[in-house]
């Protein structure tokens, strides 16, 4: 089980929309390792006053590569519009490898920057370890409206850098998974934090419309 805090709240990675939550950018330790039933679970940043509290969890339930991602058309609207709505801004469903030279592509998204088009940057960080993307149908999003655990469940919070995996106990692990799933409400339940908190988040909507 995977735990680890998320900086940036952005409906970007994860990507919780369209009924399927997807990492398929940063945390490349977590995309490597995951295996199918494991399950994720991001905490919230102490810069909103959310450490301790969980954004979403999911159980992963499919791994796909990048150009089997970019290709299947169920998960063609999750590719980013940049000039609509948030929720199309922030689609994650933006590597695949050009034919001929097998070179990344990455599409014009929220992980765009100079560097990447070098090779470097976020596409570096992305693409450098791995080119998993992990799917759970079975998930919660719950934005910055999360729960915190309860006392008992403590040594499953995770308030540091990085992600952890181990737990002490195969037993406290199932209790705290069986206590997550029992929570109320599945799928998308609240926006991403960063769209009401984050201002230039909003500033995405002005923008004029790229076809990627």
């Amino acid at each position: 089980m995977y735990r680890y805090v998320i900086d940036h709240d952005k409906g970007f990675a994860p990507n919780p929309f369209f009924n399927v939550c997807t990492l398929a950018c940063c945390k490349p330790v977590i995309r490597k390792g995951a295996e199918i039933g494991d399950v994720i679970v991001g905490y919230g940043p102490a810069k909103y006053d959310l450490s301790g509290k969980i954004i979403y969890w999911m159980m992963v339930d499919e791994i796909m590569s990048y150009d089997d991602y970019w290709e299947e058309p169920e998960f063609e609207k999750k590719r980013p519009r940049q000039g609509g709505s948030l929720m199309l801004n922030f689609g994650d469903n933006i590597y695949h490898r050009e034919p001929a030279t097998r070179k990344w592509v990455q599409e014009r998204s929220f992980h765009s920057d100079e560097n990447s088009l070098l090779g470097g940057g976020n596409l570096r960080r992305d693409t450098g370890s791995t080119d998993r993307v992990l799917l759970g149908r079975d998930y919660a999003y719950w934005g910055a409206e999360g729960p915190r655990p309860p006392a008992q469940f403590k040594e499953f919070i995770w308030a540091g850098r990085g992600q952890v995996y181990n737990v002490d106990s195969e037993d406290r692990k199932e209790a705290f998974i069986a206590w997550l799933q029992n929570q109320p409400g599945r799928g998308l339940i609240n926006d991403p934090t960063d769209w009401s908190l984050d201002k230039e988040v909003r500033s995405l909507l002005d923008r004029k419309s790229v076809t990627c």
